[in-house]
């Protein structure tokens, strides 16, 4: 979900930005008792977020998301889906969460609820899971322009990430760099640190065994340590 969704409503920043700096149990404390349809999707919202980063049970992410999916079927059809992606991408051998993510990216990748980000999921998804990168790269370059158009700096870094993906296996290292570089700056502008370290974690592979990668390692490694990021601990 964009940030703007929950930002609107003074009830709900605090709990965001808690959210964004990985402290998803002091959100989850933050947020007021869920009686409206905002603040219910955003507790769906953070639980499906701390899952991904950590790798706990799905259970309480799944609950949460029940609990809306009648009221905001699309919503919960997105945050499902992202369950089910990382399932497939990091715990491949855990109990299927729901069916095709791509499929369900694909039909809310058009929908402006999301700004931009269900499309951004449709092409990561064809990325990482049909492994089909021609198909991805104009997805990542339209979320990238809605990003810069409703100045969303966090899609930007992830866009910008994965186009430098793309870039570096073509060989063009020096771009793929710059883009890598430009996705870490957003992320620690956006004071977002789960998706800071996995930017330092990616920058530092591109750029091998050097002095700066190994100091982006072991600030990755105090991070994912500090705040539980189970798939970005151990030795990078």
């Amino acid at each position: 979900m964009t940030d703007a969704t929950y930002f609107a409503d003074s009830d709900l920043s605090s709990a965001r930005h808690l959210q964004r700096a990985g402290q998803w149990d002091a959100a989850l404390t933050a947020l007021p008792l869920p009686d409206s349809p905002r603040k219910l999707l955003l507790r769906a919202d953070i639980l499906t977020d701390r899952h991904m980063w950590r790798l706990n049970e799905p259970g309480e992410a799944l609950a949460a998301i029940e609990v809306i999916r009648d009221s905001q079927p699309q919503e919960a059809r997105f945050l499902t889906a992202q369950l089910e992606y990382w399932r497939r991408i990091l715990r491949p051998g855990a109990a299927e969460i729901s069916g095709d993510p791509v499929a369900a990216f694909a039909s809310l990748a058009d929908d402006e609820r999301f700004g931009g980000w269900s499309g951004f999921w449709y092409a990561v998804s064809l990325d990482n899971i049909e492994h089909d990168g021609p198909a991805a790269v104009p997805g990542y370059e339209r979320a990238l322009d809605h990003a810069r158009a409703y100045g969303d700096l966090l899609l930007e870094s992830y866009a910008v990430r994965h186009l430098g993906g793309h870039a570096w296996d073509a060989g063009e290292k020096e771009r793929g760099v710059a883009l890598f570089e430009r996705s870490l700056d957003l992320r620690a502008a956006r004071g977002a640190r789960p998706h800071t370290a996995a930017a330092q974690a990616a920058l530092a592979d591109v750029l091998g065994r050097t002095p700066r990668a190994e100091a982006l390692r072991a600030i990755v490694a105090a991070t994912a340590e500090e705040l539980g990021l189970t798939w970005l601990a151990g030795d990078r």
